[in-house]
Parts: structure tokens; sequence; C-alpha cells
């Protein structure tokens, strides 16, 4: 984004390691989604320092554990239901008013396949991936007529961190998720990021969904056969 003549501004927990991400032109803020003070200190410090927002990325989001609807923990329903519905509402809603004062506004927000499709222990993520795309259509009805554009962009596999927090740090397990197939990569949801933003103004890319080649659904995916020996 930095390269396309934006300034940009992250946001997250871990402010320490966002200082590659935005880049030496860029700037790293502290924000936790999860807190609504925190949300109204970080746009607070945004409009002081650049008075308005072109584009609001709300990708903030994760899936904790994947336990059957009747074995759940609430803490893990509530987490998930904090970051990515409230977190990315807040975010929105504290960021509008920036928005509107852009010549152009954008947001994208990031889904999932889970926000249409649904597999077993995955109740509490795909309800909240669901609950993303809800918010992202009704955001394209309440803001029709202004010049503010809406995407969606809904991955499959990606490999990130986001194996290794859904199963509470275990590795191994994680690594089971991508084992015998070649998952997207952060740069490739960044890529789709970019190509939405970048389009002309009166084009809106609705919605792109974005898979590894070997994922057909959420569920269905090809993996080659370990070899012997590993």
């Amino acid at each position: 984004m930095g390269r396309q003549g934006y300034k940009v501004v992250v946001g997250a927990r871990r402010v320490e390691r966002l200082t590659r991400v935005a880049g030496e032109e860029g700037v790293a803020l502290r924000l936790d989604v999860t807190d609504e003070d925190s949300v109204r200190d970080f746009v607070r410090e945004v409009s002081k320092r650049f008075g308005r927002i072109d584009v609001l990325v709300n990708n903030a989001g994760g899936a904790l554990g994947l336990n059957p609807v009747e074995k759940a923990l609430d803490d893990e329903w509530i987490t998930m239901w904090k970051t990515n519905v409230l977190g990315l509402m807040w975010m929105t809603r504290a960021c509008l008013p920036l928005l509107r004062k852009a010549k152009h506004g954008h947001i994208v927000n990031i889904g999932s396949i889970a926000g249409f499709e649904t597999y077993k222990g995955g109740a509490g993520y795909t309800a909240v991936k669901h609950a993303v795309r809800a918010i992202t259509k009704t955001l394209r009805l309440e803001l029709n007529g202004e010049p503010i554009r809406i995407t969606e962009i809904a991955p499959g596999l990606v490999e990130t961190e986001f194996s290794v927090v859904r199963f509470h740090g275990d590795r191994k397990a994680a690594r089971a998720v991508y084992e015998g197939l070649k998952p997207l990569t952060a740069e490739d949801v960044a890529d789709c990021v970019l190509f939405a933003v970048t389009r002309p103004a009166h084009v809106d890319i609705d919605e792109i969904v974005v898979r590894p080649v070997a994922q057909a659904t959420a569920s269905v995916v090809a993996r080659k056969p370990r070899r012997a020996g590993h």
C-alpha cells in the first residue's frame, strides 16, 4: 500500500511486531479491537495526524478451538465474537466520519470462506464469519449513494499464525492443517486487498474469494501423501 502512495497506519496489540508492516514511512500504533476505548484512542490519533481515512482494512480476527457445539468453551466463543464481529463494528463505526472526509473512502473486510461454508467443529468461527459477511452486505445498503466502496475478501487456507492461535500454541496440530498442500500466504491476501483498492473510483470489487488450488471447500482438500520416513 505504501508503494501505491498511501500513508500506512497499522494497529495491533503487539506494536513491536508492526514496524516491518508499517515500513519506514508508515505509522504503528497500539490497538486492541476488543476494547472500545482502545479503538477510540487509535482513531482519535489517526484523526489528529491525518484528518481523514481513505481505506479501512478490518483484518483482526481468528478462530479458537475446534470443538463441536456441545463441547464448546464459552471463553472461546466470546473472544471470537469480540475480535471478529464487535471489533470490526467498533472500528467501522469509529472510522466512518474520517472515511467521509476522504474523496473516495473504502472499507475492506477480511472475511473467510467460513462466512458461507460450514464444517464440523467450526460453529463458533463460521458463525462469526457469517456475521462479517452480513455486516458487509448491510454496509453496502447503508452507504449506497456515498463515495465509499465496500469489499469483502474471503480467503481459504492461509498459512499464518491462524492455526497456532486456534490450537493454543500446539504447533504440531497447526502444521497438520497445511500438510501435503501449498496454502495461501499473507502476501497472497494482501495482493487481493491491493487490487481492490487500486481500481478506478467508480469500480467496486464487491467480493474476492481466494483459495489454494488444492482446496475445493472448507473441508475438501487434496493433500499429497507423506513420503516414507517423513
